[in-house]
């Protein structure tokens, strides 16, 4: 149990200082690990027939999307983009309700691969970031 605690407050410190540190582009990036790591945790507990657990991922899946990569959009900026990536978003969200609702652990790796596939493109950016 000790074990475990410490292991967990390790975790925590390492993330709290990763955030500290990091840009903005290195926020979002940290928020799409975040959501993907929910969602691995999700199909463990889908796997296990943790109900409980499944549903507690797949909500701070939701929130990390909802709440993190969408409230962060800047549309005035971003335009098109913007717009894109809040539809895209929403559909994830919505995948994830389905993935809970219906039980349905196809919905829950389909949002995964959608938001592994876009941090993959957000990480691509980096080198153009840098050199503006």
């Amino acid at each position: 149990m000790y074990k475990m605690q410490s292991s967990q407050l390790y975790n925590q410190v390492s993330l709290e200082t990763r955030v500290a540190g990091a840009t903005p582009h290195q926020l979002i990036a940290i928020l799409f690990e975040a959501a993907h790591n929910a969602m691995l945790r999700a199909k463990i507990y889908f796997d296990k027939g943790i109900v409980a657990k499944r549903c507690e991922m797949i909500g701070k899946a939701m929130n990390i999307i909802d709440n993190g990569l969408r409230a962060s959009l800047d549309h005035e900026k971003g335009k098109e983009i913007a717009a894109d990536l809040e539809r895209l978003y929403e559909y994830i969200s919505r995948l994830l309700l389905q993935a809970n609702t219906r039980s349905d652990v196809t919905k829950l790796l389909e949002a995964d691969k959608l938001i592994t596939e876009i941090a993959a493109v957000w990480q691509e950016i980096v080198p153009m970031i840098q050199e503006n």
